[in-house]
């Protein structure tokens, strides 16, 4: 027995439109005349960006590169408390201590921030010679080095620093000078590397004069150890009411002048003006509050402000301090006195 008509079901049976396919162009767009398919109307939806709330400001990506800590931290002049000097022919050399560029890198790019890699360490000398006042046997070893000093900046790719140094080791133990040399030589191309990246890592001592060379004005330095205060020091007067939004910030009074000076103060050291420090204040007081707090952060730390001050606003009293401020202010594109 042959089936009905209603259990066969071919393409001559089907009506015309059952056979119909919508192919959606290459734009996502149905053809001129058929109507959308379910995947089409997925992708329209997607691609249609969903309306803002009333009032609301589209989100503002973050700036590539350096954080504008990072940047003044990185524009501020050395403190000269960091300085060491050492005998050198017949005249003495101004350094850092590895141990404080390693610091001061952990300090403004992050301790996940940077990262060094020695690439070639090569032998270049080794010899007997007499040691000390008792002319000891023993032996002189140099090594050279080169490192590189790797950078996060931000949404940018990585800087990428190097440095080539040497180092001298003397000992009548071989294995041990040859230990010193490599030690010695490994941080001074890490030194050489880093001074790439400005004053805090060595480079204003490059300057013969140190115009980027400042000390501390009474507060402890970056690495908590007091220097003597100048003899001129600026002191704040009356503090006025504080203006909405932000901490109350003192009204300046010109530096005393009581005791006397052998030398003139470094450019650096120079007491601003009570005008000078007005125009500061004023500035200050008119930045948003995101970037008053971001400024003040980083004004405490380069300073070492500690934690028990209310205000940073009594210490913004040296040139330092407005050069600090004003290379904040750039770095921001923010308006400056």
């Amino acid at each position: 027995m042959q089936p009905g008509p209603h259990f066969l079901l071919t393409p001559h049976t089907l009506p015309h439109h059952a056979m119909t396919v919508t192919i959606p162009t290459r734009n996502g767009r149905s053809a001129p005349g058929r109507q959308p398919t379910a995947l089409e109307l997925i992708r329209r939806a997607d691609a249609t960006p969903e309306p803002s709330p009333a009032g609301a400001s589209p989100p503002q990506a973050p700036s590539p590169g350096f954080s504008p800590e990072q940047v003044a931290a990185l524009a501020a002049p050395l403190d000269r408390a960091n300085v060491r000097q050492r005998e050198q022919g017949r005249g003495k050399v101004n350094y850092l201590e590895g141990w404080q560029l390693i610091a001061e890198a952990n300090r403004i790019f992050g301790f996940d921030g940077w990262q060094r890699q020695t690439i070639a360490v090569r032998c270049v000398a080794q010899a007997e010679r007499l040691i000390g006042r008792d002319q000891k046997t023993g032996w002189g070893v140099t090594y050279t080095a080169r490192v590189r000093v790797t950078v996060n900046a931000g949404r940018l790719p990585s800087l990428i620093r190097e440095g080539t140094g040497a180092g001298h080791g003397i000992d009548t133990d071989l294995g041990q000078a040859h230990e010193s040399a490599i030690k010695e030589a490994e941080t001074d191309a890490m030194k050489r590397a880093l001074m790439t990246f400005g004053n805090p890592f060595g480079l204003a001592l490059y300057d013969k004069q140190q115009r980027e060379v400042t000390g501390a004005s009474g507060a402890p330095t970056s690495w908590g150890r007091p220097a003597a205060r100048p003899a001129t020091a600026p002191q704040p007067s009356v503090r006025p009411a504080a203006v909405q939004g932000h901490p109350a910030i003192p009204e300046p009074r010109s530096a005393s002048q009581g005791g006397q000076t052998s030398a003139a103060p470094e450019p650096a050291q120079v007491p601003l003006s009570a005008e000078t420090i007005q125009q500061l204040h004023s500035t200050l007081r008119s930045l948003p509050r995101p970037m008053l707090d971001s400024l003040t952060q980083g004004f405490r730390r380069r300073f070492q402000v500690p934690d028990s001050a209310v205000t940073i606003a009594d210490r913004i009293t040296l040139q330092c301090h407005h050069d600090w401020i004003e290379a904040f202010l750039v770095s921001q594109g923010a308006e400056h006195p």
